[in-house]
């Protein structure tokens, strides 16, 4: 597949949901691109950024974005963001790349399950105890610097099940509060020079018509149904990452047990 194509139709899914940006990019990344975890994860993170600065404007304009809640999921989810990166830069440095793909695929089937837990709404409760928001935005943003998922299935979860706001307040505010951790993990992730600029050009190639051609048809699709559709694809791909990452696993530790079994038979008397 190519991967402008593959761009569009993640970014077709941003711009309908306000989810996905993370879920399918990292895997596709891993998985069809070959690209390695840390690279992976850094050039999610800009693509992410690009595609929900674009979104965003279109909830800004219809005023559906509520800025007391936006800033208090900020206020947990940054300093998560930036321990979730440097966790994600310590385990990379040491070499075990299958093991962070294991990792971000249990991230990822995790984040993406929760769109089928049974809802424990309480809509209120935002409004009665704001000072909740910030640790609880907390391990979404520990999750999305280490995976670049999270943002937007975990934080539309928590506002549609934890606050007063309608469904497009809720994508509204999660896609400005997805932006600000993607422009945080865009600039960090250049910094650290983990981002592939040429799969990036060639993603975004596809993924800025696909994302504003989502956000036009936002009102015309149902977007439950869609993020049903989006969540099972997400679960699939994040398994397929445990898989691999665990085959990979064994497939490094056989040398060294063959060595290990080769020597016990050489010193057996």
């Amino acid at each position: 597949m190519s991967h402008w194509v593959l761009g569009f139709l993640i970014a077709l899914s941003v711009g309908l949901t306000g989810i996905g940006g993370g879920s399918f990019t990292v895997p596709a990344l891993l998985l069809i691109v070959g690209l390695p975890a840390g690279e992976a994860v850094g050039t999610t993170f800009v693509f992410a950024g690009v595609l929900r600065l674009i979104a965003a404007p279109f909830y800004l304009a219809t005023k559906q974005v509520h800025s007391h809640y936006f800033r208090l999921l900020l206020l947990g989810a940054v300093p998560g963001l930036v321990l979730g990166m440097v966790a994600l830069r310590v385990v990379a440095r040491q070499g075990s790349n299958p093991v962070v793909i294991i990792v971000l695929g249990v991230l990822l089937t995790l984040s993406s399950s929760v769109t089928f837990v049974p809802r424990a709404q309480v809509p209120g409760f935002a409004r009665k105890n704001p000072h909740w928001l910030p640790w609880l935005a907390f391990p979404i943003g520990l999750e999305s610097g280490f995976s670049s998922a999270g943002a937007g299935a975990l934080g539309t979860v928590l506002l549609l099940n934890y606050s007063e706001m309608t469904p497009a307040q809720v994508v509204g505010t999660d896609l400005s509060f997805g932006l600000v951790l993607a422009a945080i993990g865009g600039v960090v992730h250049w910094t650290f020079g983990s981002i592939s600029a040429r799969v990036l050009a060639q993603l975004l190639l596809g993924g800025v018509p696909g994302v504003i051609l989502g956000c036009i048809f936002a009102h015309k699709v149902p977007a439950q149904k869609l993020k049903t559709v989006v969540a099972l694809i997400a679960i699939c791909a994040g398994l397929q990452l445990v898989w691999s990452g665990a085959r990979a696993l064994g497939a490094k530790d056989s040398p060294n047990a063959a060595r290990f079994a080769s020597s016990s038979r050489t010193v057996r008397p």
